[in-house]
């Protein structure tokens, strides 16, 4: 990655036609998994006006199965409204 790409550029960059999580975007870019909803929030928001679009694979229940499809926020999140489970797996990103 060019170092003169700002961080929400290199965000970009490493979604292109690729799926990852805040996590691995965050070792990726090197900035806090904070930071990168942050800046992935902005990206969804703006993303639109180009001819790309911002794909995300909603978080997932490991115990019960439940997938959080109505959820607006990009965060993962921290209970199963079902089974009251914490193991949930991450929601993953992608632009496509």
């Amino acid at each position: 990655m060019d170092r003169k790409e700002t961080i929400r550029q290199m965000i970009i960059s490493c979604l292109r036609d690729k799926t990852l999580s805040a996590k691995e975007l965050s070792g990726e870019v090197r900035v806090s998994e904070k930071e990168i909803y942050e800046h992935l929030d902005h990206i969804h928001k703006t993303i639109s006006k180009s001819n790309s679009t911002l794909a995300i694979t909603p978080a997932e229940c490991r115990k019960c199965g439940f997938v959080f499809k109505k959820r607006e926020k990009l965060k993962k999140p921290g209970k199963c409204p079902i089974c009251r489970s914490e193991s949930i797996e991450e929601p993953l990103f992608g632009i496509y």
